[in-house]
């Protein structure tokens, strides 16, 4: 066997050992979630937080469903009334100092129709990381703490589409049949 043939055998073990230790491990790509007709044009209104609404806007606009700019009818509204960060000190050091934080993140969202018919009860969803304190980097600290916000509202953003997809797929989306009085 040449040192050519063994290079090329070698690289193919390697990828393939990558390729199982990845799916052994549980991680897949993330796909785009497959929303129910009803929620095909929506409107999101979310007016504690335009980050989370505008990176939600994105993600339905991924998925393939047409963000309307307002209600109107044919349009679900998907509303979120909270939506907000706070941190807590989880451990203190020497001299009283806070060496440990959480960073909780709380989204209560809820999908209607036009007509106001729940399609999606109100749900909240929370998430949270914690990271150390360093009291001589106040800079650095900041920037986690950015960082860790960006990474929960990618998370939080994530959750919502699978809770939305999952109420599609389990019947739960449809809008209740309209009921006629005598």
């Amino acid at each position: 066997m040449n040192l050519r043939h063994a290079g090329r055998l070698i690289r193919a073990s390697l990828l393939l050992a990558a390729a199982l230790a990845l799916a052994g491990c549980g991680f897949h790509l993330r796909r785009n979630a497959s929303l129910p007709p009803s929620m095909q044009r929506i409107h999101v209104n979310a007016p504690t937080n335009a980050l989370l609404q505008r990176h939600l806007a994105r993600a339905l606009e991924s998925s393939g469903v047409t963000v309307e700019d307002s209600r109107g009818p044919g349009i679900a509204e998907l509303n979120v009334p909270v939506a907000a960060f706070n941190t807590q000190t989880l451990t203190g050091g020497g001299y009283v100092r806070v060496s440990e934080f959480a960073v909780h993140y709380q989204v209560k969202f809820g999908v209607s129709d036009a007509d106001g018919r729940v399609l999606v009860p109100l749900q909240s969803i929370n998430m949270s990381r914690e990271f150390s304190y360093d009291a001589t980097n106040t800079v650095g600290n900041a920037s986690q703490i950015d960082e860790i916000q960006q990474s929960l509202n990618a998370d939080m953003i994530q959750a919502i589409l699978l809770r939305l997809e999952a109420a599609g797929r389990h019947g739960l989306a449809a809008p209740a049949p309209a009921t006629r009085t005598h």
